[in-house]
This record gives C-alpha cells, sequence and structure tokens, in this order.
C-alpha cells in the first residue's frame, strides 16, 4: 500500500441510518489523513442529495435504509456520477443482496463485520484502481449474475412523450388521469412506462420519479 503521506486525501460520504455506525466510523477515519469524512446521511432521499451536493471520491452506501434503500440509491447515483466509487455495506452476506448491488453499479459489497484498518485498506485500493483483497468484501462477480450491470450502463435519452409522462406520473396521477390529458391510450401510457423504467433503470413508479427528479430530468 502506497505509504499514508504520499496518498491523495480521499473524500468519503457514509450513508447509514445507525448513529453509532456513522459516529464510529467518523472518530475512527480521524486519525487517517488520507481519509477526508466530507458528509454523512442516514436515509435515502438524503443520501442522494448529500452526494449531489459534496461529489465525493468514495460513498459507502447501506444497502438497508429508510425512505428509499440503499439499490435505487446506488441506480441513480451510478448515473449521475459514473465514476464514483461506490461500496455497498451491510450486516447480511445476502446472494440477493449482492445481485442486487452489482447490478445497481456498485464497485464492491462490504461486510459490516470488517475492522477499521481493513475498510481503510480497502478504501484506498479502490481509491488507487487496485485488486482489493479482503475476507469483507464480497465478490460482485459470481457465476450466475448477469454479464452487464448498471455500471455499464448511461441513463437513455427520454422522448418528449415518455418526459410527458414522467412529469404527470410525479404529480401522483394513474395510468388512466396520465392518459386524458396526453389523448393517449392506457396501453400506451402503460408502453410509455415501461420504456420510462427500461431507460432510467428502475423498476416501478415511485424509483421512476426519485431517479429522474434526481437527474433533473423534471421538476
Amino acid at each position: 500500500m502506497v505509504a499514508e503521506q504520499e496518498q491523495k486525501v480521499i473524500r468519503i460520504v457514509i450513508a447509514d441510518d445507525h448513529p453509532l455506525l456513522r459516529i464510529g466510523l467518523r472518530l475512527a477515519f480521524e486519525d487517517i489523513k488520507s481519509i477526508d469524512i466530507i458528509g454523512e446521511s442516514d436515509n435515502g432521499f438524503e443520501t442522494i442529495e448529500t452526494i449531489k451536493e459534496t461529489k465525493p471520491d468514495v460513498s459507502l452506501i447501506d444497502i438497508d435504509m429508510p425512505g428509499l434503500s440503499g439499490i435505487p440509491v446506488i441506480r441513480i447515483v451510478r448515473n449521475l456520477f459514473p465514476d464514483m466509487i461506490i461500496l455497498a455495506i451491510s450486516t447480511y452476506h445476502d446472494d440477493t443482496y449482492i445481485r442486487n448491488a452489482m447490478n445497481a453499479g456498485a464497485d464492491g459489497f462490504v461486510l459490516k463485520t470488517i475492522d477499521i484498518d481493513g475498510l481503510v485498506s480497502l478504501v484506498q485500493s479502490f481509491y488507487a484502481k487496485e485488486k482489493p483483497v479482503s475476507p469483507y468484501l464480497v465478490n460482485l462477480a459470481l457465476e450466475d449474475m448477469p454479464e452487464h450491470s448498471a455500471k455499464d450502463a448511461s441513463v437513455e435519452a427520454l422522448t418528449f412523450r415518455e418526459l410527458e409522462v414522467l412529469q404527470l406520473l410525479a404529480t401522483g396521477k394513474n395510468n388512466k388521469n396520465i392518459s386524458k390529458p396526453l389523448f393517449l391510450s392506457i396501453e400506451t401510457v402503460k408502453t410509455h412506462l415501461k420504456h420510462i423504467f427500461k431507460k432510467l433503470h428502475v423498476s416501478n413508479r415511485f424509483e421512476a420519479v426519485i431517479a429522474a427528479k434526481s437527474l433533473n430530468l423534471i421538476e
């Protein structure tokens, strides 16, 4: 590992709903000259705003957070900042969590049982684009996972009509009430929504609105 004094300071945001964990990490990182905690959050919505405001080098994002869980947060942040290092953190070694984190665009999946020295080493390795080695870093390249992840996909441009549908969706309208002012059939609205979900890399209406607002596609 490169000597601490030779490294550029790595700017980090910690997103976790457990205050004791955030406090513990903040206090532990205070003695690490190569790392600077520039932001914290305890829920998904706040995490997105904090990352947008601070633009950290590395984001540590808990999978289980209230409001908006870590998976859609990772997906949105990856689309906003393709080059940012995103490490999903979790108490659970769960294959579903791991698959979802990889597909959303995480660079790594770290178990919370890791000690501070191990976490510092992982952060520095990812930042230096080195191959990290740790028993607490779960391999994201499982054989049965899809070949492509959200990290490799940018948000495809939405059409004018899709943006109109999104804007009405953001006001809480259902498919019927979206179709009327746009003079569309309900089936056409459903088709537009399907395309919107695919382009934004989301799975439901709620995530679509959050992603669109985070990407400044709608007000």
